[in-house]
């Protein structure tokens, strides 16, 4: 018999984060979820895109994290939209507040991925870019990818 071959599980980013912030701090926090949560992220069913993080009670919540309902779920399924509190350590929740209160800052998570089986979320804290901010960036791309070209045309 051939051995099995290990399956690859998803990893989820927010396309939306780098390009309407600048992402300053990084920080890798769990996420509590349900049985069919898990198993629907397993399948490749989630989606960050307009998804946020907000500090109640000294808790991190993330809101608007799309988990499709899972396939073989029965009545107890999950509600896709639900909000999931992220565990952090009590420093960096602290740290995070700081930032947070001294103006400008939001924060947003930038990738969902599993880490030795267990779903992990890398949250950003980030500045909005204004529109200005967003033209430059396309520039420079352009031009990085002018140069690229140059140089494989030698």
């Amino acid at each position: 018999m051939a051995p099995k071959k290990p399956k690859i599980l998803p990893d989820f980013r927010n396309a939306k984060a780098g390009r309407d912030y600048f992402l300053e701090q990084r920080f890798e926090a769990g996420i509590m979820l349900t049985g069919t949560e898990i198993k629907a992220i397993r399948n490749g069913k989630a989606n960050l895109a307009d998804s946020f993080v907000r500090i109640e009670r000294e808790v991190p919540i993330l809101y608007h994290l799309h988990i499709s309902e899972y396939d073989f779920g029965n009545q107890n399924n999950h509600n896709p939209y639900r909000p999931r509190r992220l565990l952090l350590h009590k420093r960096e929740i602290h740290k995070i507040i700081a930032e947070v209160q001294s103006g400008g800052y939001t924060i947003v998570p930038t990738r969902l991925y599993f880490k030795r089986g267990l779903a992990k979320v890398e949250i950003a804290i980030a500045k909005g870019k204004q529109q200005h901010d967003r033209r430059q960036d396309l520039k420079k791309r352009e031009a990085d990818r002018e140069i690229r070209r140059a140089l494989r045309q030698r």
